[in-house]
């Protein structure tokens, strides 16, 4: 009989880790869930979740959370899916180091630290999947999302090289790079935002008010009725082919941004890129 197979998906609170976690469980996986609010990991604990407290900030948190699920699991995983991220918006001549640097725990270190723990126990099984979760901010570049981009820029180039360098190990890496889905993200920018950037005092004042009325309205909507659904069929893809991609594009304009990297004069794409912003 096959054993259980077992996940690891960070950042479960809500929108995109939340519904991932769902269909895993439905599809019969144990999904070990993380969340950094007590109120979210006991709701996931009342939906039948293994869930644990990980803030990618806290290094002690990412040990103490992989070392219990270890205990449960006898020491094995199957695979890991690095979801949880926030965006610190701001345009790159506001943005103090501060704020870099906790954009940069907790969406790049955490989850590298996070991923160097579980890779020792995969190559001694000889299988495992790692996802990260990457954008496709992770491909182009978008104003007023410096620190994000960069982070994404950062999983990109981390992980495609971890990825060459376990060839053979059975353990295969890939990128999941995301478009406009809907989810908690534009909200949840807004507290770092006030937190980092003088907004008064910008050259970018007026951008600053029309773009935080739009992220306190709720950012992207769900004009598809899709919801998370999209990135899920992909990731289940990254779980379940036998030779996995090392990306998987998803939304529309994932795949229109890949396209015009790859065939637009540099000068065209990035007036392109400006306009939709």
């Amino acid at each position: 009989m096959q054993a259980e197979r077992t996940i690891i998906i960070t950042g479960c609170s809500s929108g995109i880790g939340a519904h991932c976690a769902k269909r895993l469980k439905e599809d019969g996986w144990r999904v070990f869930a993380t969340a950094r609010k007590p109120e979210d990991i006991e709701e996931l604990r009342l939906a039948g979740f293994d869930a644990f407290y990980l803030d990618y900030r806290e290094p002690a948190s990412i040990k103490r959370c992989f070392d219990d699920v270890m205990k449960i699991t006898g020491g094995r995983l199957d695979a890991l899916f690095n979801n949880g991220a926030y965006s610190q918006a701001g345009a790159v001549e506001d943005m103090p180091i501060e704020a870099l640097r906790e954009q940069f725990d907790a969406n790049f270190f955490g989850w590298h630290e996070l991923t160097l723990v579980c890779v020792p126990v995969m190559r001694r099984q000889g299988f495992g999947r790692i996802i990260q979760h990457s954008s496709v901010l992770g491909i182009v570049p978008a104003p007023m999302r410096g620190a994000y981009n960069a982070s994404k820029y950062a999983i990109e180039g981390l992980f495609l090289t971890m990825g060459m360098e376990l060839e053979g190990s059975g353990v295969f890496v890939s990128l999941i790079e995301t478009g406009p889905i809907p989810s908690k993200i534009a909200q949840n920018a807004v507290p770092y935002f006030e937190k980092y950037i003088d907004m008064e005092n910008s050259y970018h004042a007026e951008d600053y008010a029309r773009r935080m009325k739009q992220l306190r309205a709720g950012g992207t909507p769900d004009k598809s009725g899709n919801g998370a659904e999209p990135v899920y069929k992909k990731l289940k893809r990254a779980l379940d082919d036998k030779t996995p991609h090392r990306h998987y594009f998803v939304t529309l304009p994932t795949h229109v941004s890949g396209l015009m990297k790859r065939f637009l004069p540099s000068s065209l794409l990035y007036k392109i890129l400006n306009a939709w912003s």
